[in-house]
């Protein structure tokens, strides 16, 4: 039975958020419960854009800096990895506030680099992963709570198409996109493959709306935990109160048998129904799938641009104001 822990967390003040993270891995074994002493670890933040650093489009640097914290005390080695699909993930990490506190505990930022790995659906044995994330030692997924415009609800599977090489996400976006139960399965295949071994979800201040940038800010007060990302998902659902078949992903987990009933599933310390939240804003209107040739060279060249063109120049600036 896998468990999902939820608490009830309101403040991203390191001392109160790493009391609260404390207080949510404890059922699961504590952090000591995944990770050994020597262990590489990747932490996989949600790094979207650095375009609107106030709007809560990715994961707070504060929770990572908690994790990594409590990662070494653990005897792990953290780095950080994404591959955003609009620049580098030191580019982002920059303009959301991560350097200080990366800096403070001399962690590393890794870019991710595409390989071929064996899936177990036959149909996505040509999906290039990162081998960063297949060859850590463990991976801590971190993902934000956040409406989609294309698929509702984005969450810990989601996150994990971060594992996936910036520009290849828009190819696939054109491969699959055209039907969304397969574009979910995609991604369901994507996390089974990176399976990672624990997911601790910012739900603090989640983003709603025209996500999963365009939205505003909404305060939800949660912290999610599991080793069975599937699992997470399907209870943050219900928690914002969304129909899960509205869901791609949390639809494909479910097809495939990887997502328990909410009876199934162990919560050993709040249970859904005491977190639910009625007025979440869904995405006012939905965006298709499917990337058209167009908008995945348009996608590729933005890419390229905000890596070696924005963010060069906001690194020299950077650069010469030491």
């Amino acid at each position: 039975m896998s468990a999902v822990s939820l608490i009830r967390a309101n403040s991203y003040d390191r001392q109160k958020l790493q009391k609260s993270l404390e207080n949510l891995l404890a059922p699961l074994g504590g952090m000591s419960a995944f990770v050994k002493s020597g262990d590489r670890v990747l932490l996989k933040p949600n790094l979207l854009t650095g375009a609107r650093p106030t709007k809560e489009c990715v994961t707070r640097p504060e929770l990572v800096y908690c994790v990594a914290k409590m990662v070494i005390e653990a005897g792990g080695k953290p780095f950080l990895g994404d591959s955003p699909a609009f620049g580098s993930a030191m580019g982002v990490a920059k303009a959301n506030g991560y350097l200080p506190l990366l800096a403070e505990l001399n962690l590393p930022v890794v870019e991710f680099k595409g390989k071929r790995y064996e899936t177990v659906s036959q149909d996505f044995n040509h999906l290039r992963l990162c081998k960063e994330a297949m060859e850590a030692d463990v991976v801590i997924n971190l993902p934000k709570l956040k409406s989609h415009v294309q698929l509702t609800v984005t969450m810990g599977v989601k996150n994990l198409f971060g594992c996936v090489p910036g520009k290849m996400k828009a190819w696939w976006h054109m491969e699959a996109g055209k039907d969304s139960a397969r574009f979910g399965q995609m991604l369901v295949e994507t996390a089974r493959t990176i399976n990672p071994n624990l997911t601790i979800l910012d739900g603090i201040i989640g983003h709603e709306g025209n996500g999963p940038s365009g939205g505003e800010p909404k305060f939800l007060g949660i912290l999610g935990a599991s080793s069975d990302v599937f699992a997470l998902d399907r209870t943050l659902v219900e928690i914002i109160n969304v129909d899960p078949a509205m869901v791609p992903t949390v639809a494909a987990a479910m097809r495939l048998g990887l997502c328990s009933n909410l009876e199934e599933l162990d919560f050993p310390l709040l249970r859904p129904e005491t977190l639910k939240v009625v007025d979440w804003k869904l995405p006012e209107n939905m965006m298709p799938i499917d990337f058209g040739m167009p908008r995945v060279i348009k996608s590729v060249f933005k890419h390229l641009y905000t890596r070696f063109v924005t963010e060069n120049k906001g690194i020299s600036v950077f650069l010469s104001e030491k």
